[in-house]
């Protein structure tokens, strides 16, 4: 990698691909937040601040938040100072709408599409469970907590998100295909795409995480 240039990178994938995690890990290779719009909204839906009333309906219904939310969030965010040197997104863009204001505000260096088959992320899904304070993913395969339902870093109860569910899961897998998808083919003709296999373990898929991006 080259020192001192900034990594605006953004992982792809369906619900289950396991991009949070990997971007987790990326975050702290590079030295660079992590920055997940549905952590910050399920983060702010624990505190039961104004922003969490304003979205609990919309995301355990399955739903996404309003674009005009989550682009000023988004906005917000980056124009930090520890976001200088880059980030990772995760969970955003999601659609024309938030690519256009992503496009406004900044531009990726890196698109990275972790692929799996649709039963798998159904499966994998099912088994993920979520910090009901602190917002930390676990997987009950890949990533369980030390202790049974509760988070490592916080110690508050995990949860089975209502949005982890099958119905919802369906929705999210649907609204994936027709409106994140076809982000992709934009961010190829820039020649910033790289196809990740997102099947085997989380170290097999981080060695090819890191591979994509050692390939600058």
């Amino acid at each position: 990698m080259k020192e001192g240039v900034p990594h605006i990178i953004c992982l792809f994938g369906p619900q289950g691909s396991g991009k949070g995690t990997q971007a987790e890990r990326l975050s702290a290779w590079l030295g660079i937040p992590h920055i997940s719009p549905g952590n910050i909204f399920r983060k702010a839906m624990a505190d039961e601040t104004d922003l969490g009333k304003q979205v609990a309906d919309i995301i355990n219904s399955g739903h996404l938040v309003p674009d005009e939310v989550t682009n000023t969030l988004m906005r917000e965010r980056i124009e930090q100072e520890d976001c200088l040197m880059g980030f990772v997104f995760d969970g955003y863009p999601r659609n024309t709408a938030q690519n256009d204001a992503l496009h406004a505000m900044t531009q990726l260096t890196h698109a990275l599409v972790i692929d799996i088959p649709e039963e798998e992320s159904l499966h994998r899904i099912g088994e993920r469970r979520v910090c009901s304070q602190c917002g930390m993913t676990y997987h009950l395969t890949f990533k369980p907590s030390k202790v049974t339902g509760v988070c490592d870093v916080c110690g508050s109860a995990l949860t089975h998100r209502d949005d982890d569910k099958p119905d919802a899961i369906r929705k999210r897998l649907d609204i994936y295909h027709t409106s994140t998808e076809p982000l992709i083919t934009s961010f190829e003709q820039r020649g910033i795409v790289h196809r990740i296999n997102g099947m085997g373990s989380i170290d097999d898929v981080w060695k090819r995480v890191q591979e994509a991006i050692q390939k600058e």
